[in-house]
């Protein structure tokens, strides 16, 4: 059933209206693009539920609780027969699913009372950094020709967005070869002023070690991976970084200043002190971000930006990486900026409230804090 043959009920978030259960997965989609939700969960014995501005809810208040027969029938309506056969064989399948209407990044599971279905809506243009609000330094990590760029955060904290953003500016303004790897292929890029190739993990190669070392036999400038997954795939990417090739890739973290402990703990204690001065020499910036609402209703990105300023490579080198936050606290000379930092500055610019910034900040106490005009470092140390 295509995208164009379904009807979407004109039923608004909250409506007191009896909806029935949707014939097929395209109708929810066209509700929750329709609606500017992020996210589609269609689980048993749940209602059909949301992601919008955020925050997870109901699409209809009064909507029936899906059963097991409801989506397994709904699985069965849009799986291609070798994802059905893969789900029955193990369990989950993931994939970039398209229609008319764009494409959802999908994931349909097999749990103890029957299939769950999750959508992550994606927009169909890539936003440019400006579109983004994006720090102004983040523009200058797509002028290097070599080096590793992270996007960090957890999931659903716009990740793929921001990686997407930064191969678009590369596209505007380099006359480069970039070839991305992802598991799915998420955003889809034209050429502008680069020639551009992605390939999708499971579909034009079987996997990111596999992928990546064909991708060094193709002479390229920039390597785009969605996600560095384990030991091989990150040597793998730190050597392509190493040897004259922009490498932008996503980790699963929390803050930047742990991301270099989370790439180390993929390797055996053995090989830990090669990596990390490995790290050391390739490593242009740890970007790690979190949604938070806007007075407008919307989502945007806080980040704390670690920038590899010798203060920074120092510190790795030497293995003080319990100092990282400190040191960029106090970096922002160097286009350095904490969590905390970046909420107030938000704050300040009028686009996120007092109480936003709070919710999602490192330490609520300091940056509460801050907004009494005591700026402290993570010592404690008065700076001004």
């Amino acid at each position: 059933m295509s995208a164009s043959s379904t009807e979407s009920p004109s039923i608004q978030v909250g409506s007191e209206h009896e909806v029935h259960t949707l014939d097929h997965v395209d109708q929810y989609l066209i509700v929750g693009k329709e609606s500017d939700a992020s996210d589609i969960h269609l689980g048993v014995n749940s209602k059909p539920i949301w992601r919008r501005f955020g925050q997870l809810e109901p699409i209809w208040l009064k909507a029936p609780v899906l059963t097991a027969a409801d989506t397994e029938h709904l699985a069965m309506t849009f799986l291609t027969d070798p994802q059905k056969a893969l789900l029955a064989e193990r369990g989950d399948v993931d994939f970039a699913y398209a229609n008319a209407l764009g494409r959802f990044r999908t994931s349909v599971v097999r749990q103890r009372l029957g299939f769950d279905l999750t959508f992550r809506i994606i927009n169909s243009s890539v936003r440019s950094m400006d579109e983004l609000a994006l720090p102004p330094q983040l523009k200058l990590l797509t002028q290097y020709h070599n080096g590793l760029v992270l996007v960090t955060g957890s999931v659903g904290s716009g990740k793929s967005t921001t990686l997407a953003a930064l191969v678009q500016e590369i596209n505007n303004s380099r006359n480069d070869h970039i070839i991305t790897l992802e598991d799915p292929i998420e955003y889809q890029f034209e050429d502008n002023q680069s020639i551009i190739e992605q390939r999708e993990v499971g579909l034009d190669t079987q996997s990111f070690q596999r992928g990546l070392k064909s991708v060094l036999r193709q002479d390229p400038d920039v390597i785009m991976v969605g996600e560095m997954r384990d030991s091989i795939s990150i040597q793998a990417a730190i050597s392509a970084a190493d040897t004259g090739h922009l490498v932008l890739s996503t980790i699963h973290t929390t803050n930047a200043a742990t991301s270099v402990g989370r790439i180390l703990d993929f390797f055996p204690a053995e090989e830990r002190d090669t990596v990390r001065r490995q790290l050391s020499s390739t490593l242009r910036a740890v970007i790690c971000q979190r949604m938070v609402p806007t007075i407008e209703g919307k989502m945007t990105p806080a980040q704390e930006i670690m920038l590899n300023s010798p203060v920074i490579r120092k510190m790795i080198e030497e293995n003080r990486l319990e100092k990282l936050s400190a040191a960029i606290e106090t970096g922002r000379d160097d286009g350095m900026q904490s969590f905390n930092q970046a909420l107030y500055d938000l704050v300040k610019a009028n686009r996120i409230t007092k109480e936003a910034a709070l919710d999602k900040a490192t330490n609520a106490q300091a940056l509460e804090m801050m907004f009494q005009g005591i700026f402290l470092t993570t010592g404690s140390r008065i700076l001004g």
